[in-house]
């Protein structure tokens, strides 16, 4: 029993690996200490939507034996229309997860510094952080390795490990179970919330993850029956991960100190109250969540190019290897000089938040199309959740615009 539920994993792991990286550690950490618990509906309403839009990816990989921006490209007659599309997605999944990689090897560098200390290395004057370059080594390793059940045990090991990490810290904190309740219950937005409420958003339903889902589903599953799997997969990798993410707003939140601005400086201010056990914790945590986001994110950007351009999506072919060394290098680079993350990491999360409603109407768009999945095109209630989340992002998006500019 125990032996066919593993060999029946997918991707799920790996998506929710990809959306528990150093940002979300980070916009979760702020949204805790400066709000409390006040913004767990937004995590709920961001689990709801995931599984909802990942379910359609998933869908989409196993009928069609595509990748999304495959099928975008193929589906967009209008010449035009095909090159403004092909643009928009490459810029905003190639280009971001470059930022993001930055963030990635940053957080997974903080976790470890925090542990073993800083190691820098002077190379023709240029001060370089060792730490990092060592984690951008271990992700080229197993990218280059190209074999996807490496990639899929490792990433689940290191899923599990940061998983019981933040469980435990949110544990040691001891929350007030019915304070917590009416975080997840009943939906608020305290003064100052917004930028964070789409943050959470963002850094959950990650449009990056739509496209990584897609590619990798059809490397797992072959055949239409093998559907039930996929949902499974998708709905408990999804709900656990959102279960970690609201783990570390609640560690957060039994600090109320404004001083806090990541995860270090949280485990820091944890580590009087509860001993240096949930410094360990949350190091160990931090350092997972950076090293499988620094995996999946360059994964991601190479199946988007490939996609896009009409590549073969094999992760040994030479381009679909220059695309992800590509991003992994300036991320290596980025983060080794001292590139601050923490800023990028916020913007990127809230760019996130206004992206996603561009990319779910694509994929809803396909999700309808028959010639494309034959019966198996969306429900009329799949497709009212899936208007639902595209309303509610639009809308929250808005309000973000509004509230940078400080029109409301």
């Amino acid at each position: 029993m125990i032996k066919k539920f593993f060999k029946n994993i997918g991707p799920g792991p790996l998506v929710a690996a990809a959306f528990i990286g150093p940002g979300t550690v980070t916009v979760c950490t702020l949204a805790g200490a400066n709000f409390g618990f006040a913004l767990l509906w937004a995590m709920v309403l961001s689990i709801i939507a995931t599984v909802v839009l990942q379910e359609m990816a998933a869908r989409l990989g196993i009928i069609s034996q595509k990748g999304l921006s495959q099928v975008i490209r193929e589906e967009i007659k209008n010449p035009f229309f095909e090159r403004m599309a092909i643009l928009l997605i490459l810029s905003a999944i190639v280009i971001g997860n470059a930022a993001y990689e930055a963030g990635n090897i940053s957080g997974g560098m903080l976790g470890l510094q925090t542990i073993l200390g800083e190691h820098i290395v002077t190379f023709g004057g240029l001060s370089i952080n060792f730490i990092a370059v060592v984690i951008g080594i271990c992700a080229f390793i197993l990218l280059y390795i190209g074999s996807y059940k490496v990639l899929e045990r490792v990433l689940i090991t290191l899923v599990i490990l940061m998983s019981l990490a933040f469980l435990a810290t949110a544990i040691i904190t001891k929350p007030d179970l019915i304070e917590v309740a009416k975080g997840v219950f009943t939906p608020r937005t305290p003064s100052g919330s917004i930028l964070t409420i789409i943050a959470l958003i963002g850094t959950t339903v990650v449009p990056y993850n739509l496209f990584l889902h897609t590619s990798l589903v059809k490397s797992k599953w072959k055949s239409k029956s093998d559907l039930t799997y996929a949902r499974k997969d998708t709905f408990i990798a999804i709900v656990l991960g959102g279960i970690v993410s609201m783990c570390i707003i609640i560690s957060a939140s039994a600090i109320q100190d404004q001083s806090i601005t990541n995860a270090i400086d949280l485990a820091k201010g944890l580590e009087p109250l509860f001993g240096s056990f949930a410094k360990y914790f949350l190091s160990i945590g931090l350092f997972a969540a950076g090293i499988t986001s620094a995996i999946t994110a360059p994964l991601a950007a190479a199946f988007v190019t490939s996609g896009c351009l009409g590549w073969e999506s094999n992760l040994k072919s030479l381009k679909f290897r220059l695309v992800w060394i590509f991003i992994l290098i300036l991320g290596v680079l980025f983060s080794s000089i001292g590139f601050k993350s923490i800023e990028v990491i916020k913007f990127a999360q809230v760019a996130n938040g206004l992206l996603l409603p561009v990319i779910a109407i694509f994929l809803i768009w396909i999700m309808n199309k028959s010639s494309v999945l034959d019966s198996y095109v969306n429900s009329k209630l799949q497709n009212g959740l899936g208007i639902i989340v595209v309303l509610i992002a639009t809308f929250l998006g808005i309000k973000g615009i509004l509230s940078v500019f400080n029109l409301i």
